[in-house]
């Protein structure tokens, strides 16, 4: 019976042990495999949910917009869209304090960045109402008793009228895009930014010719240095038309809502603009004006180009 059988090896414990680290080196390897392609799956399966349509598109021109107008002291330049990860997709902006033209060109400036969850829901915000600069605090006052008109025809009278400013004009009463663009063409200034909103203490609706550039079609016959020195109107209203019921949440993160925003761009009333080009001595003509309840300085600046 026993030459039925053949003989057991003896037992060799380094055969054994190896044995043993090949086997757990051949699991190890095989759940690292299947956990890379989970990885690989779950990141290219939540990139593809959430750029699914023109989601990224739409990501870049609502937030990023909706971001220009939450900061509107800042020259704000809008990156390509967008980076995802398996829980978020976000775009990146570059935002530099506006200042008077002739002091510098902003460049580069400070990158922040915009996310939304995998729900479309925009996350903490960078800017904004905390931004703190004179432009800002210049903007909150339009519509209150701050800064009135015979002060600020004294502090303008004692400054160099060579000076460049950045300035913020409330008007009287507010004017519509017809007499908005008369004003202009009587004083010869441009609107960097023009507020068509009265929100006394807040950050009213405001808007800038650079906010959407979709909007402008240069294939059809337009008086572009009209439209940049009045705002763009047509282009505010055309970025609200884009806006869906939906946007409100993420809007109200901004500090703004589809209701007001519907309301400023069918009333189109300017409130104040922002002057960023006029010398001090242009805007003590302007504060003579009627039309104009005050001129709040947000900052000078010498023009080291001119003689």
């Amino acid at each position: 019976m026993t030459d039925d059988f053949p003989e057991l090896p003896d037992f060799d414990p380094k055969a054994t042990r190896n044995a043993v680290r090949r086997g757990v080196l051949r699991t190890a390897a095989i759940v690292l495999t299947v956990l890379v392609l989970l990885a690989a799956a779950l990141t290219w399966g939540s990139a593809a949910v959430q750029t699914r349509g023109d989601r990224e598109q739409r990501m870049a021109a609502v937030l990023g917009t909706a971001f220009k107008m939450y900061s509107p002291a800042y020259t704000v330049n809008v990156g390509a869209c967008c980076e995802t990860t398996p829980v978020s997709m976000s775009l990146e902006v570059q935002a530099a304090p506006l200042r008077p033209v002739g002091d510098f060109w902003p460049s580069g400036g400070a990158a922040y960045t915009i996310s939304q969850d995998l729900f479309g829901r925009v996350g903490r915000l960078p800017l904004g109402s905390t931004a703190n600069t004179r432009l800002s605090t210049a903007l909150y006052d339009v519509g209150t008793s701050l800064a009135p008109k015979e002060e600020m025809r004294k502090v303008l009278d004692r400054l160099p009228g060579g000076l460049r400013a950045l300035a913020v004009v409330e008007f009287a009463t507010p004017l519509s895009e017809d007499d908005m663009q008369a004003f202009m063409k009587t004083h010869g200034g441009c609107a960097e930014r023009v507020a068509y909103e009265r929100r006394p203490g807040a950050l009213s609706i405001t808007w800038g010719f650079d906010y959407w550039a979709a909007a402008r079609n240069l294939g059809k016959v337009r008086d572009m240095t009209e439209e940049s020195c009045g705002g763009g109107l047509r282009d505010f209203r055309a970025w609200v038309g884009l806006l869906r019921e939906h946007d409100d949440a993420n809007l109200r993160a901004f500090d703004l809502s589809l209701d007001r925003l519907r309301r400023a761009a069918d009333g189109g009333l300017a409130y104040a603009y922002v002057d960023q080009s006029s010398r001090v001595g242009k805007l003590r003509e302007v504060i003579k004006d009627p039309r104009v309840r005050t001129v709040r300085l947000a900052d000078v600046a010498f023009d080291l180009d001119s003689p």
